[in-house]
């Protein structure tokens, strides 16, 4: 199997002074994603926890909601000249009986965030599909020195990053501010993918009293993620882009930008945010 980290030479330049190093750098390889031994996707990941990830895809496009639909996970062969396997093929079985969408129209409609479709459609494809409605009841409560916290703990579990600085982070809070789980990836989609599918094959779906945290910004498909999910709270330490907010607006996601120290925007879902400090005037 691929390995999260390779060496490569690199010409260091340092305030005019030049050396030759190696320098360890994160993995990337291609990941095809194959439904009941049909191509399905290929995205470009960081090699492991690769079933969790085609599990979690597979939540996001609206396939699989529990561990009993889903029947098995494989690798396949690789396309190596002497049959050797790659490790870069999965094929996921889902349970007999099970009722599959209509994906290849889904996966144009809502997925792909650059697919040219108009934000109506994508924000109509995923409340339309989506299986766990954000209805927490009681509404989960965070409080803002609670959430300010969160960044720090997500940079310290981040083994891989202090390696190469090349790699996207997701984390599961509990509400009480409790790591659940971390994943890193090239891709930050896929790092929500692997929390997701993690907790699809542990049956921990909906993830209803959970706080998603990412590193970066938060695009409609990371939100779409998270409601596909069932998951109440998504916090990004950078922006969040305008069919984020408007979903998260659609489906009741809380959804937080720039939360940096102890400064955050709230863009929607501000129920449930317990701020002591008055709001300020002006």
């Amino acid at each position: 199997m691929g390995r999260v980290t390779e060496r490569r030479r690199v010409l260091r330049i340092r305030d005019g002074a030049v050396s030759e190093r190696p320098d360890t750098l994160v993995a990337e390889e291609p990941l095809e994603i194959r439904l009941n031994g049909k191509p399905l996707a290929i995205t470009m990941r960081t090699p492991g926890d690769d079933f969790a990830l085609a599990a979690g895809f597979l939540v996001s496009e609206g396939v699989l909601g529990s561990a009993d639909e889903l029947q098995s996970i494989v690798y396949c062969a690789g396309a190596t000249a002497d049959g050797s396997n790659t490790y870069n093929v999965v094929d996921v079985k889902t349970a007999p009986g099970l009722v599959l969408p209509d994906i290849t129209l889904e996966r144009n409609v809502y997925t792909t965030s650059s697919c040219g479709l108009c934000g109506k459609a994508s924000l109509d494809a995923v409340r339309t599909t989506a299986r766990f409605p954000i209805s927490d009841a009681p509404p989960v409560r965070l409080g803002t020195e609670l959430l300010a916290g969160l960044p720090d703990r997500l940079r310290a579990a981040q083994r891989v990053f202090d390696r190469t600085g090349g790699l996207h982070a997701a984390a599961l809070f509990s509400e009480d501010g409790e790591l659940l789980d971390i994943r890193e990836d090239v891709g930050r989609h896929n790092a929500v993918d692997k929390l997701v599918g993690r907790a699809l094959q542990d049956g921990r779906l909906p993830l209803s009293r959970a706080v998603l945290l990412v590193s970066g910004r938060a695009s409609f498909e990371l939100a779409q993620k998270a409601v596909m999910a069932g998951i109440p709270v998504l916090a990004a330490v950078s922006a969040p882009s305008s069919l984020a907010v408007d979903l998260a607006a659609e489906t009741g996601l809380t959804l937080v930008g720039f939360l940096r120290g102890a400064s955050m925007n709230v863009y929607a879902g501000e129920h449930r945010i317990a701020v002591r400090a008055a709001a300020s005037q002006g």
